[in-house]
């Protein structure tokens, strides 16, 4: 695939800009790959829609990674923190974005003083090493004084009701810094549905980092190099695919990061294994699905490695008949927008 294989054109208008008052009652389309169709439904219908089914939901936590001060001596910086490092205890790679370049050794005053820091590191890719300190814990400062890092598409600064709302029900694995959209439309209600409707859940982790979410500027999709993001299997669930194959009980992805981590962890056999790893898949046309039958998700950016996987699970012509079906019904895109559920073939 080319690049240009991912462009489509969206209104402006469509992209969700705050979350609809309630979580599931966005709207639904539904992509049936084996029948080559599409159907137009609620999110709340969504427990009636498969036979029973394995949902897995990917349970990572995004933090308020984004803060905001200035340098020592004056000007503007902007911080998003990806990650501890592993070397010192409150030293983060992070993305940054200053008045004039930031340098190694150069201070930093951020959050009105609760925290300050010292570059450490200048890396490639806009990248930086920083320390930070704070008069109490640097993580419970974090929490209570960053922002909640909304993508850009979201043209508001991030609001109180975001720390909840740009949240899934059930995260509580923290280390995100995006969320993974397709949870974000599972009430508790939804969930009491699932179960009483005969479908089971388990969860992985994967802490969703900004490469994810960056658009595809090489021509050739090949050619594209995703980031590190850190995920984790539990055993439990891995006991409960090997279970659901027995039962011939199809397992549902509710989201990319979940098929990501799935693919990426997964065996000889077709299993995924139990334990922690690094991944950097790309999955894009064409691609061998090994362990997710169908596919709960958002409507994805053009040229984004996202809209790459979907062609990939749906099919190229399918995928495209249903962006411009959703544009001509004014579905809502990306991360506060409407959701899609795409029924494989494997199931």
């Amino acid at each position: 695939m080319r690049i240009e294989d991912l462009d489509y054109d969206l209104p402006g208008e469509l992209i969700a800009q705050e979350p609809l008052p309630e979580r599931d009652a966005s709207k639904l389309m539904v992509l049936d790959v084996g029948f080559d169709a599409i159907d137009h439904r609620l999110f709340t219908e969504l427990p009636t829609l498969l036979a029973p089914s394995l949902f897995i939901f990917n349970d990572t936590r995004v933090f308020p990674a984004r803060l905001k001060g200035r340098k020592e001596t004056g000007g503007k910086v902007e911080l998003l923190l990806l990650r501890k490092t592993e070397e010192r205890g409150d030293s983060w790679l992070a993305m940054g974005r200053a008045s004039k370049a930031l340098r190694p050794d150069m201070k930093l005053v951020l959050c009105d003083g609760l925290l300050r820091g010292k570059v450490l590191q200048v890396l490639g890719d806009g990248q930086l090493e920083i320390e930070l300190e704070a008069a109490g814990d640097v993580d419970e400062v974090i929490e209570k004084v960053g922002e909640v890092p909304l993508p850009p598409y979201i043209r508001r600064p991030a609001e109180e009701t975001d720390r909840a709302r740009y949240q899934t029900v059930y995260a509580c694995r923290v280390g995100a810094v995006a969320a993974p959209t397709a949870g974000l439309h599972f009430t508790k209600r939804l969930l009491t549905a699932l179960e009483e409707a005969g479908h089971q859940t388990a969860y992985v982790t994967l802490h969703v980092g900004p490469g994810t979410f960056r658009p595809v500027h090489l021509d050739r999709l090949d050619d594209h190099r995703m980031d590190e993001e850190c995920y984790e299997v539990p055993q439990p669930t891995v006991d409960a695919i090997v279970r659901a194959r027995a039962e011939r009980r199809p397992v549902v992805a509710v989201g990319t990061t979940v098929v990501r981590t799935l693919e990426s962890a997964i065996d000889v056999a077709g299993i995924p294994r139990a334990g922690i790893g690094q991944t950097r898949l790309f999955i894009k046309p064409p691609h061998r699905f090994r362990v997710v039958d169908h596919l709960v998700t958002n409507f994805h950016l053009p040229r984004s490695t996202l809209l790459a996987l979907v062609m990939a699970f749906a099919g190229v012509k399918l995928t495209r008949r249903a962006y411009l079906e959703g544009i001509d019904r004014k579905y809502r895109f990306y991360s506060y927008g409407d959701a899609m559920l795409i029924r494989g073939t494997r199931a």
